[in-house]
């Protein structure tokens, strides 16, 4: 059950970061034009995208855990 719930967190936490990623990747290419008058506009996609992307990194990096802690305890191994 472990192994299946970190997969699962896994998989989300890659599709977050990826749609999140894209998506202020092409807001912040978009925005180059007024970029070169004002600055502070490249931040902006960058703060509003930047919140789901750190869950999505989060939910990847919860579920590698579970992952890497469901395969010691079935190998029963101490070593990681």
């Amino acid at each position: 059950m472990r192994r299946l719930f970190g997969g699962l967190l896994l998989g989300v936490g890659v599709l977050i970061m990826t749609c999140s990623g894209l998506c202020s990747l092409v807001v912040v290419v978009l925005g180059i034009g007024q970029a070169i008058v004002d600055p502070s506009v490249i931040m902006v996609p960058l703060i509003v995208g930047g919140i789901p992307f750190a869950i999505g990194l989060g939910a990847f990096l919860g579920g590698r855990l579970l992952l890497r802690k469901g395969n010691e305890r079935d190998t029963g191994s101490g070593e990681t």
